[in-house]
């Protein structure tokens, strides 16, 4: 698949059209669905138009940048005006936003041709996209096996070459994980890096927004122009945004940091260490010098997170009543009739598990003992990392512990699946930039190498993303 920088300059130079690189874009999803299932609904009409807006900028020298005319995808939790979004939920079907999210509507500012929204696990609560409420998405290099979650779409529709990029969100390593075992970059911001407005949102101190790509490079061009600080997101922030100045500056002189308990985790396979760690001799190879850091609350990470996150959702997902948009069943004989009725046919069986974990841990007499507790741990996980980072410039390890498992393997046991999140999690608990790269791959499985950097310090992830990326198309 060619990058976008590569399909910036076949537009410039008049080499292709961006209708007709979207005509392209349309055959290779009408080619590849019957197998990957990454779409939901498909946007070709506004697609159209969008491109044919590009055409009419790039033949009038109109004020053009490397992603007008790009195809692309987002994930069915992000608002786009007039265009059917349903966070991968029956609850939600038929509801069309009347407005933008912030980052899709950035993107339309920056050229996006929108091919389509992608399919996720519902309200974006999983780690393979087989709770989605309509289908399962399969990975492209295997049918047989899951993408990921919960942007198991977004991650799909980029490795099989269905959209040059697409975003997603990640609320437990819901961007990395997905895109470790689908063999793409997937790129999480620090937390108020990129607005969330317009989020269908799951645990809202959490959930970032950010984009799933062929190279890293594409993954700093999208992320610079959907962050910024948005007066409509008070948890966004206003500091500088520049990720592609230090790009290319590489390893030579970088401290990274390897956690011993990420390489210690319950189920890492064999194969994805030897990968990782073939990895990081290729880094230090290329200057970097690598170190041991500790993490010691690591083990605390996945049962702090599953108080935290469902406590949010049981929140948030109140406001789906059944009153104001999507489905309602109206042989209810009173409104309370109504709510009950309309969420159990309308919920999957792991939203309404994590409602009902949330609604317990926020109860009377559980408060203190689960929801204050987990927080708390929060607080020490994020010390770890700051420690942790005073003695390195950024952090290593694996992704995710596993390759892409079969669907259907892990569906009946919550704490299995669980565990995909185990290494990306903590990213999220503290609020850090992150991104997963692909690095080698396992029995002829993807696997991801993540980099995890200070808070604000996403433009240096990048820098060592793209850094482990040369040396390993060099070899």
């Amino acid at each position: 698949m060619a990058t976008i920088s590569e399909l910036h300059d076949r537009l410039s130079r008049r080499e292709i059209s961006a209708s007709e690189l979207l005509d392209q874009q349309l055959a290779r999803i009408e080619e590849q669905e019957p197998r990957v299932h990454a779409y939901l609904r498909l946007t070709a009409e506004l697609a159209r138009a969008q491109a044919q807006a590009a055409d009419r900028l790039f033949r009038e020298g109109g004020p053009v940048g490397p992603l007008t005319g790009i195809p692309a995808a987002v994930k069915d939790v992000l608002s786009v005006q007039g265009v059917e979004v349903t966070a991968g939920s029956k609850i939600l079907a038929g509801y069309r936003p009347p407005f933008d999210a912030t980052a899709v509507a950035r993107l339309k500012a920056a050229g996006l041709v929108l091919v389509g929204i992608t399919n996720c696990d519902e309200f974006a609560m999983g780690s393979s996209t087989e709770n989605s409420g309509y289908f399962v998405t399969r990975n492209p290099h295997d049918p047989q096996r899951v993408p990921g979650g919960s942007s198991g779409g977004s991650a799909a529709a980029v490795a099989a070459g269905e959209a040059v990029y697409a975003l997603g969100t990640d609320t437990g390593g819901s961007i990395r994980q997905p895109a470790a075992l689908c063999g793409v970059v997937g790129m999480k911001p620090t937390y108020g890096r990129v607005s969330r407005y317009g989020l269908i949102a799951f645990a809202s101190s959490l959930d970032q927004v950010g984009p799933l790509t062929c190279s890293v490079e594409d993954a700093a061009l999208v992320l610079e122009a959907m962050a910024g600080v948005d007066a409509r997101d008070a948890t966004s922030a206003d500091r500088p945004v520049d990720f592609l100045s230090e790009l290319e500056a590489g390893v030579e002189g970088l401290r990274l940091g390897v956690p011993r308990e990420y390489f210690q985790v319950e189920g890492l396979e064999p194969g994805v260490r030897s990968a990782v760690q073939e990895a990081l001799r290729r880094l230090e190879r290329a200057g970097a010098e690598l170190v041991d850091v500790e993490l010691p609350h690591t083990d605390y990470g996945l049962a702090a997170y599953y108080i935290i996150a469902p406590a949010e959702c049981s929140s948030n997902l109140a406001r789906m009543d059944s009153v104001r948009f999507g489905i309602r069943d109206e042989s209810a004989p009173n409104l309370f009739q109504s709510y009950l009725r309309t969420r159990r046919a309308g919920f999957g069986p792991e939203v309404r598990r994590r409602v009902m974990l949330g609604t317990y841990a926020l109860s009377s007499g559980y408060y203190d003992a689960y929801y204050l507790k987990a927080q708390k741990i929060r607080t020490l996980i994020a010390q770890d990392f700051q420690h942790a980072f005073r003695d390195c410039d950024a952090i290593v390890s694996a992704t995710a512990p596993t390759v892409a498992f079969q669907i259907g393997a892990k569906v009946d046991d919550p704490f299995s699946m669980y565990l995909n999140d185990v290494l990306t999690l903590g990213g999220n608990l503290a609020g850090l930039p992150g991104i997963s790269v692909p690095c080698g791959t396992s029995g002829g499985l993807p696997v991801g190498l993540q980099v995890l950097t200070p808070h604000w310090q996403d433009a240096r992830a990048l820098r060592v993303a793209r850094a482990y990326e040369m040396v390993r198309d060099a070899a």
